[in-house]
């Protein structure tokens, strides 16, 4: 088979299961509202929890930022990329979430795949939730470590998995909040598990930070957690971009030395980290406990409106509300439904899901109005009949 030939196949695999992905050029993604094709919809896709993407003070601190110390870095933090902004940043993170260091990364998949390579050798175990994200999965998968995975937030699972021999050390890997089923990991009897057999536990919150918790400080802290490794990102409730991974003085000079993604990568724009700091003004300050409870009056009215609708959904009590529609065909009809509608919403198929659980990924935000969830709502049940 020819290098095209193997293309087309796949190409070709992927469109008669109605898998295709596309990209579709929009407008402020990031908002209460998109722009698509000039005609403007009520956003349900965006990550920004919180709103703070557009955040005047946000936007302005990046403005600064800029302005002070230009637009890029320069290079790796080890050559002259780390600068007076991201080592104010990393002690801002540290002191926030109760952690002696804090590393920055230039995003949540560099993050995880550098944790994952740098720490696990072959004699080692990962035992991994099997719902964990991809860059999880597979940095655990190409790791030279053994990778089992246990059922969905089944601590005894865990245990079943973790008491059988293992030559080196064991990490338990899951994410705080999981990014298609919206639901939480069950931290504290996870922890306790991994305890029990001398594991570390590493939390991907990158759903559950800014979000969740006193002052915004996550799933984790939430359940009164303090995982090993934690692995927070800024895409999402925080509303800006990229990561950073939290630990011990000692795993953090470690990383230092040995994870690639850090050593050779360009570090984020000392811009990106003043914006970053602003962020966290805000989400740690009372108008961050304002945004959290807008955000949750959301949730709970969208849940109260989504069990009277015969759509199958999750336990989430999260931003993130899957509606689950079972195959691919119907959940694109769904999706085009709603938007004729004016409501911009994303079908999600394998193999990002299992398969037969393609969905509508509908995520909520505190810049939505009790409005905009009622105008979903309705649309939802007309989609229903």
């Amino acid at each position: 088979m020819t290098w095209q030939a193997r293309i087309q196949s796949a190409l070709e695999a992927r469109r008669a299961r109605d898998a295709f992905r596309v990209r579709r050029v929009v407008e402020n993604g990031a908002g209460r509202f998109l722009t698509h094709a000039r005609r403007q919809y009520c956003n349900f896709s965006s990550n920004d929890y919180l709103g703070l993407s557009q955040h005047p003070a946000i936007v302005r601190a990046w403005q600064q930022g800029a302005e002070h110390y230009g637009v890029g870095s320069g290079g790796s933090g080890h050559v002259s990329g780390y600068t007076t902004a991201h080592q104010a940043l990393e002690e801002t993170l540290a002191d926030w979430l109760g952690y002696p260091r804090a590393l920055l990364f230039i995003s949540g998949f560099a993050a995880n795949q550098a944790v994952i390579a740098a720490l696990m050798g072959k004699d080692d175990r990962i035992a991994a939730d099997r719902l964990s994200h991809a860059s999880l999965l597979e940095a655990a998968s190409l790791s030279p470590a053994q990778l089992r995975r246990f059922a969905h937030n089944d601590a005894l699972s865990l245990a079943t998995l973790l008491d059988k021999p293992c030559a080196g050390q064991q990490l338990v890997v899951t994410e705080g909040v999981f990014s298609m089923d919206g639901d939480s990991a069950p931290l504290r009897a996870l922890s306790d598990v991994a305890k029990q057999q001398n594991a570390w536990l590493l939390v991907d919150d990158a759903h559950g930070i800014g979000v969740m918790g006193e002052e915004g400080r996550g799933s984790a802290s939430q359940q009164g957690v303090k995982p090993e490794l934690l692995i927070i990102t800024f895409g999402k409730g925080v509303g800006v971009s990229g990561a950073a991974v939290l630990c011990s003085e000692s795993v953090a000079d470690y990383l230092l030395q040995f994870a690639r993604h850090l050593i050779y990568s360009t570090s984020m724009p000392p811009a990106q980290a003043v914006a970053l700091s602003a962020s966290l003004e805000v989400i740690r300050g009372e108008e961050g406990s304002e945004r959290r409870a807008r955000l949750a009056e959301h949730i709970q009215r969208f849940r109260q409106g989504l069990d009277r609708l015969p759509f199958q959904s999750t336990d989430s009590q999260s931003a993130i509300q899957p509606v689950i529609v079972g195959e691919n065909g119907r959940a694109l009809a769904l999706a085009q439904t709603l938007r004729e509608r004016g409501m911009w919403v994303t079908a999600i198929r394998p193999p990002t899901v299992p398969p037969g659980t393609a969905r509508l990924r509908l995520t909520l935000t505190a810049a939505h109005t009790a409005e905009d969830i009622d105008a979903l709502l309705e649309a939802l049940h007309v989609a229903s009949q």
